[in-house]
């Protein structure tokens, strides 16, 4: 009688600790912890944040299209697409979509970002 006793506190000593185990998983995921692949966008534990990437090139090419001076502009919008990660819509204007973009300042204190 006192083995069939030790076997079942075994298994459920045994359940326990898997329950343990999914319940601490399944409150890790639900945090925003990044997973096994390493698709999560946010590690709230952490407190990191992964900004979106944009395709600079592309965008500071429609940004400038019709800017006079193209090569300035696109030099001048890409060094704060990489900063920023964000380019306001539109050819001009709209920065307000775009708070970090508007706000880069040349050492003239004018706005960098066309």
């Amino acid at each position: 009688m006192g083995g069939g006793i030790m076997k079942l506190l075994s298994c459920f000593l045994i359940l326990y600790l898997f329950l343990q185990v999914v319940a601490e998983a399944s409150i890790n995921n639900s945090i925003g912890l990044p997973d096994i692949q390493g698709k999560g966008e946010v590690a709230a534990l952490y407190g990191i944040r992964r900004l979106p990437r944009i395709n600079c090139r592309f965008a500071c090419a429609r940004r400038c299209m019709k800017a006079s001076r193209k090569n300035v502009c696109t030099r001048a919008c890409g060094t704060c697409c990489f900063r920023c990660h964000c380019v306001p819509p539109g050819t001009s204007g709209n920065k307000n979509s775009c708070p970090c973009y508007a706000s880069l300042r040349t050492h003239g204190h004018k706005p960098k970002c066309p």
